[in-house]
């Protein structure tokens, strides 16, 4: 609490910001701020409420600053079981009542699988092998909202804040992450934001390898199938641009392309231990261009890994990743890599579960950002306590010596044993 109070920007906010976390950590159904309050002052609970409330609501403290020093004490604890391994963009959702809670719409819910009234988030998390850390997180505020003015005022949306797509947001929080100096990783996101081609083009701009999941009507020239150097043609008067592509070929579908791989293209897979069982599947892999847009090579984007999934029996592939790795990386490691999203499905099953990320019931925009933080930084703190110890480490089994029996001990009644003390 110390370290994260360098964040607080006030000595005043020192109190409740203990006060809050301490309450998000302790048993109970609700992390609103009344339950709370009750639960952390039940002779002064008005008292208690009240603070919370101007903390999280009103108080103009820094969600990005403390974030960053979340961040900085929690993943020097996570790299002590080993290197940063990805960057992973997701986002969740919370069902709302009503129109008023800010940037709340009827939009997809990833939680219920259809579009619902809710609210969503996007988020930026950092990796290692056994666990990750949220770094970053984000509102998406429908057009709807951005354009009224009226709601924009009731819920203290920020002038600046405008329109953006969730590739969008998730793009900026790169480069912050980026420019900020966090230990680099592979980027990982669903079909969401790998099908965005500005945002694949984004993230390779800062350098940054991927592996991102995309939809079965994305295009793609498979190298076999790869037209020659299209050559420039020579135009009257002026220097020619445009390029001549050989029209015998033309791009293809992923979902197309995978129905044509002959059998021997297909491995069984086995990629991590799951709760129950191996988790394993059938996977192809070829180096492919996106079929879109010119670069100053020719018109041709740079060769990646197409990843394809197509269990045994299954009517048709469940699912596809172009992935900007390596060429010499084994089957097995690309689809490691690619399935390593699973991670912080944990963050959100204990943020909402445990820590309450979801129960804030204000309608602000400072509100929701501060509830979300400071539940991030309260998880932070667990991942810290829980990096003590080795990631395969299960109750009763923390590599914890015992104390030692002393010399000449019998358990009481065994044959041949003295009264002790």
């Amino acid at each position: 609490m110390d370290w994260l109070a360098q964040a607080a920007g006030h000595a005043d906010r020192n109190l409740p910001l203990r006060n809050y976390c301490t309450g998000l950590l302790l048993d109970g159904e609700r992390k609103s701020v009344e339950p709370m309050a009750a639960r952390l002052a039940p002779d002064h609970v008005q008292a208690m409420h009240e603070s919370l409330h101007h903390f999280v609501a009103q108080s103009p403290w820094s969600d990005a600053g403390m974030l960053r020093q979340v961040r900085n004490y929690v993943l020097p604890a996570m790299q002590k079981n080993g290197p940063v391994t990805a960057w992973i963009v997701d986002e969740t959702s919370f069902v709302k009542k009503g129109t008023h809670s800010v940037g709340v719409a009827r939009q997809y819910c990833g939680r219920l699988g259809k579009k619902e009234n809710c609210q969503v988030a996007v988020s930026l998390s950092v990796a290692i092998a056994s666990g990750s850390l949220p770094i970053d997180w984000r509102l998406y505020l429908p057009e709807e909202w951005v354009s009224d003015a009226e709601r924009r005022e009731e819920t203290g949306i920020p002038e600046e804040v405008q329109f953006q797509t969730k590739p969008q947001i998730a793009l900026e929080q790169i480069r912050q992450a980026v420019e900020d100096g966090v230990s680099p990783g592979v980027v990982l996101a669903d079909e969401v934001y790998g099908s965005n081609r500005e945002f694949r083009a984004g993230v390779a701009e800062l350098k940054l390898s991927y592996s991102l999941a995309v939809r079965s009507t994305t295009t793609v020239w498979a190298l076999e199938r790869q037209p020659l150097p299209p050559k420039p043609w020579k135009g009257k008067g002026r220097r020619a641009t445009r390029v001549r592509r050989d029209q015998t070929h033309q791009p293809i579908t992923v979902k197309q392309l995978a129905r044509e791989l002959p059998e021997k293209d297909w491995r069984e897979v086995a990629w991590r231990e799951g709760s129950k069982e191996t988790l394993c599947s059938r996977f192809a892999r070829l180096r492919v261009r996106p079929a879109y847009g010119d670069d100053h090579q020719g018109g041709l984007q740079p060769e990646q890994w197409l990843l394809i999934e197509w269990p045994a029996g299954a009517e048709e592939p469940s699912g596809y990743w172009l992935a900007r790795l390596p060429v010499k990386l084994s089957l097995k490691r690309l689809v490691g890599i690619s399935k390593h999203r699973w991670v912080i499905e944990r963050d959100y099953e204990e943020l909402k579960q445990e820590l309450g990320l979801g129960h804030y019931e204000g309608r602000n925009w400072r509100g929701f950002h501060h509830h979300g933080t400071l539940c991030i930084a309260a998880y932070g703190f667990l991942i810290a306590e829980r990096s003590r110890f080795s990631p395969s480490a299960h109750v009763g089994q923390l590599e914890l010596r015992p104390a030692p029996i002393p010399p000449h001990f019998r358990p009481r009644g065994a044959k041949g044993s003295r009264p002790t003390a």
